[in-house]
């Protein structure tokens, strides 16, 4: 076969003579010049780059297209050029195989034997029909455009082109598993209950923090406009927050807790609403806010209905209970976990993902933070459960996040009385350069470094001395043990029933 496929004698010599005389006597037309064209645009995969450009600018299924289709080519392109065009040298079609007008010059000087070019298109359109069929369809015709243009200027033989478009379709389907359509994320579910319907803020004190991130003067002012009746106490930058909102907590008439700020205030103002029997409007506000997206509540409008017609839902919190201080004289903290808590790299990832998502979208966004934030960190050693760990990431979701990977974004139930356990290992040899490619190709969720699992209590101990830890964003360094367990139904809040 090898030896056939290198000489081409016999009746594969005689099959690409044939072809390329019956496309040597077609007419001469404008056509020549279309197909000289289209054969350049392909050089060195400019025509699929530039494709992937523009594909990029349509975030989800789109961009994901064109990521795997670039990832399909990569590979085809490789094996082609560095693989079977050493292995296979072959002279290409002369000059007197097909007239003067439509033969291309130069001619290439790389063996002929595969195209290229037909692995590149091939690979390209199927890798990206796999994630969007119907795209793929589209951009099929193109494909096969470049790689019979490769015989119509004479830069390869027929035989070439087919093989080359085996190898093309052959990578496309190898890397199928690459950057995998994620499965659709449950719907979401609620326990719902019937609070205290507040009309024009009636019974309603809220709490604003004026250190979080969005904070403007108009805050309040503008919360009034939408709440007239409502008490808001803003709380400034040199008051302890936790003790003002317990104030507002048990303030005479106050029938409902409301919040605006980060996760860490909301947080703080879930225990308060605990402690005093309070159903929690969680408002839109702060640097993030997770909790209100989670409850349906990203926007004023769908807190003001809710709280109106005084509907609500029940939702779990996570007990954290902190060990902090020298080994003889603990220091015990007790904390509210509304959304998440790590150790690790996390929140660095978290932060890299946020400020590239507006310009990348999601996926490309969870991709590039991941790169810059593992090239450069180091792993932590950790004890979960009495099993010692090398991680990158230690992360612990109140309740079950997805996707199933390191992103994790979305909530869909917040009663599930579980804890969403994530550890990225570092235990493994090679542990860097595994975790990287398992992040380019989109295969962290099944990679052998990721281990997820549910629990309804975890401890978490340093394998050394001590630990930093996040919870709900706030950090805190110097931690030698923590404990998680969980407050079914604990929570009240506010959620439109629409």
């Amino acid at each position: 076969m090898r030896s056939m496929l290198r000489k081409a004698p016999g009746r594969l010599g005689k099959f690409d003579r044939k072809l390329v005389r019956a496309v040597s006597d077609f007419p001469g037309g404008h056509h020549d010049e279309f197909f000289r064209r289209l054969s350049a645009a392909a050089n060195k995969g400019k025509l699929w780059f530039g494709i992937a450009a523009v594909m990029a600018l349509f975030p989800g299924r789109t961009r994901r297209a064109a990521l795997h289709g670039l990832l399909a080519q990569a590979v085809a392109s490789t094996v082609t050029n560095l693989g079977f065009k050493t292995l296979l040298p072959r002279a290409r079609p002369l000059p007197e195989h097909l007239p003067a007008f439509r033969f291309v010059h130069p001619q290439p000087k790389s063996s002929s034997m595969p195209s290229g070019h037909s692995a590149s298109a091939v690979a390209f359109v199927l890798g990206a029909g796999l994630v969007r069929p119907a795209l793929g369809a589209a951009l099929a015709p193109l494909a096969a455009g470049v790689a019979y243009s490769r015989v119509h200027t004479g830069a390869h033989w027929p035989s070439d082109v087919f093989f080359g478009s085996a190898i093309g379709a052959g990578a496309a389907l190898a890397t199928r598993k690459w950057w995998p359509v994620r499965p659709p994320v449950p719907a979401i579910r609620r326990t719902a209950v019937k609070a205290a319907e507040l009309p024009d803020g009636t019974g309603l004190g809220i709490v604003v923090n004026t250190l979080g991130g969005s904070y403007a003067e108009q805050t309040a002012a503008a919360l009034q406009k939408v709440f007239p009746k409502a008490y808001i106490r803003e709380v400034a930058r040199h008051e302890d927050l936790a003790e003002k909102i317990g104030r507002l907590a048990s303030r005479p008439g106050i029938v409902a807790l409301g919040v605006w700020g980060g996760d860490g205030t909301v947080g703080t103002a879930a225990a308060a609403a605990v402690e005093h029997d309070l159903p929690l409007l969680v408002l839109p506000g702060g640097t993030l806010n997770h909790f209100a997206r989670d409850a349906g509540t990203p926007h004023l409008t769908a807190a003001l209905e809710a709280a109106t017609r005084g509907e609500a839902a029940r939702a779990d919190l996570g007990l954290v209970e902190v060990q902090r201080g020298l080994p003889d004289s603990p220091e015990l903290l007790r904390l509210t976990m509304l959304n998440t808590a790590s150790v690790g790299l996390y929140p660095n990832l978290v932060r890299r993902r946020e400020l590239l998502q507006p310009a990348l979208g999601k996926p490309v966004a969870g991709v590039v933070a991941m790169l810059r934030t593992f090239a450069a960190g180091t792993p932590t050693t950790l004890i979960v459960d009495g099993v010692r760990h090398k991680l990158w990431i230690l992360y612990i979701g109140r309740g079950r996040y997805y996707p199933r990977d390191h992103a994790p974004l979305l909530r869909p139930v917040l009663d599930d009385g579980v804890f969403d356990l994530r550890m990225i290992t570092a235990d493994e040899s090679f542990a860097r350069l595994r975790l990287l490619w398992s992040v380019l190709t989109g295969t962290v969720a099944t990679s052998r470094i990721t281990h997820l699992s549910e629990a309804r209590s975890i401890r978490v101990e340093p394998g050394d001395t001590t630990m930093v830890l996040a919870v709900d964003g706030e950090v805190m360094p110097g931690v030698r043990a923590v404990e998680f367990s969980v407050l079914p139904s604990a929570l009240t809040y506010y959620s439109p029933a629409s």
